[in-house]
């Protein structure tokens, strides 16, 4: 299975709640393993802004390439911006790009990266100043769903495929947290805080068979560590085992119904990165595994 990742991803952002280091210690940590020939692919390139602009607006895009964001759009970023952050972001589309068209060609593919689904048409939000996975999948031109297990709700993403019928977006979250503003999408499931392992997995075994009926010819998985119950921008109060059960049900659905799958792996906030790196981690060695059948069956 193709694993795409670029060392650019580790921005720099001081004193910033996001742990960009996690990128690279899960490359290493994957490197370091009896992994499957393919191994990580670094060498893929920025998106354009021509494809940029298949989602985006011109007025947005132009603010990012000549760096002239007003203040208010930073504020709503949450990020300490810097001009050299668009071209990093950009790469960081690429990868998603790269990794949707492998998976349509190999059957499954993973993006150390992405998942940046607070971005709409016209302004960046929460982290998120481009939206990886809606580029991805215009630049692909293929019937899609999007699964978004992100703590967060997939605001930026809902909106953007609102009124598109060829792109189905499920995002099961957390309702009572970041953002204010959830767009309906296709499918939301808005859970309660302290959720837990039994009731996030058997909600999601109900919600799947949905996302299949949409007849997609390409799943975007947004595989947030960030649902873990020592996440420090969660609440929902998932295991280790609780999140692995849930990637196995995600990629059985998938190869079940012999759809693409690509994974990125969105948000991920533990209070000890480890733990973020263990989580993102074992999502990509399920997708490598020979068959990882799921455990879990609702009652």
């Amino acid at each position: 299975m193709k694993v795409f990742y670029s060392p650019r991803y580790e921005f720099t952002l001081p004193g910033h709640i996001w742990p960009t280091a996690k990128y690279r210690l899960i490359a290493q940590r994957l490197e370091s393993r009896d992994r499957r020939a393919g191994g990580l692919i670094s060498s893929f390139a920025e998106a354009s802004w021509e494809d940029l602009a298949l989602v985006h607006g011109a007025e947005y895009l132009a603010k990012l390439r000549t760096s002239t964001l007003t203040p208010d759009d930073i504020a709503t970023l949450e990020l300490p911006w810097v001009p050299a952050l668009a071209d990093g972001f950009r790469l960081m589309v690429g990868g998603t790009i790269a990794a949707a068209a492998a998976a349509l060609q190999d059957g499954m593919a993973a993006h150390l990266g992405g998942g940046l689904h607070h971005a709409f048409a016209n302004h960046g939000e929460g982290f998120c100043p481009l939206n990886d996975v809606a580029v991805a999948i215009r630049v692909a031109g293929r019937r899609a769903a999007i699964v978004d297990l992100d703590v967060h709700h997939g605001n930026g993403t809902a909106m953007i495929f609102e009124r598109d019928d060829t792109v189905f977006t499920f995002s099961m979250h957390q309702q009572h947290n970041y953002p204010f503003f959830k767009p309906r999408g296709d499918l939301d499931i808005g859970l309660e805080n302290g959720a837990g392992d039994d009731r996030y997995l058997s909600l999601l075994a109900g919600a799947l068979p949905r996302v299949l009926d949409s007849r997609p010819e390409l799943i975007v998985y947004l595989a947030g560590a960030d649902p873990y119950e020592h996440d420090r921008l969660g609440g929902l109060r998932l295991t280790k085992a609780g999140l692995a059960e849930r990637d196995r049900l995600v990629i059985a659905a998938a190869r079940g119904a012999d759809i693409p799958l690509v994974t990125v792996l969105a948000g991920g906030y533990a209070a000890d990165v480890a733990d973020t790196v263990e989580i993102h981690t074992a999502t990509i060695e399920a997708m490598e595994g020979a068959d990882p059948r799921p455990r879990y069956l609702p009652a």
